[in-house]
């Protein structure tokens, strides 16, 4: 059975290994739901957060395949129960004047941001999780969304509990 896992992968922060990883995971039909890619603190290291649906088999698979390349430092599985995690989505929603008012109250209602407004538009700037995401998408389609853009997950550990 399927189930969304989120990997924390470190790897050298070298030209080229992007696409090594993008591409064996690839050769392999293993299914990305997301990638992000950043440079850690240490600017010789690069952390990619790959979330990917897949059963307990299939896992174990991606983790070995990323483990024999050189560039992969060290693979986090992720626990979704102790992460703090984050998507950020650009939303470009129709909004002529009449419904400007209620679009920007549920914009507040999910602590989100007006980016950009002209005549017939608003943009709207969202960060919090996947869910808060496509609740808001949701809620946005009955004024007619142009375009979107979507980060996708970006997660790190909880620090650990102290006595």
């Amino acid at each position: 059975m399927k189930h969304k896992h989120i990997l924390s992968v470190t790897v050298a922060n070298h030209p080229g290994v992007l696409t090594r990883i993008s591409g064996l995971l690839s050769r392999r039909n293993f299914n990305i739901d997301s990638l992000n890619v950043g440079e850690t603190d240490n600017p010789d290291y690069s952390r990619m957060t790959i979330e990917l649906s897949a059963d307990d088999r299939t896992l174990e698979q991606v983790k070995k395949q990323l483990d024999k390349l050189i560039e992969v430092i060290e693979i986090i599985e992720l626990d979704k129960s102790n992460i703090v995690d984050r998507d950020l989505a650009l939303i470009r929603v129709d909004c002529p004047k009449e419904n400007r008012s209620e679009i920007i109250q549920i914009v507040d209602t999910f602590r989100a941001k007006v980016v950009d407004l002209s005549k017939d538009s608003i943009m709207i700037e969202a960060t919090g999780t996947e869910y808060k995401i496509e609740g808001l998408i949701e809620i946005l389609k009955e004024f007619g969304i142009r375009d979107i853009v979507r980060t996708g997950i970006v997660a790190l550990n909880r620090g650990q509990v102290t006595d």
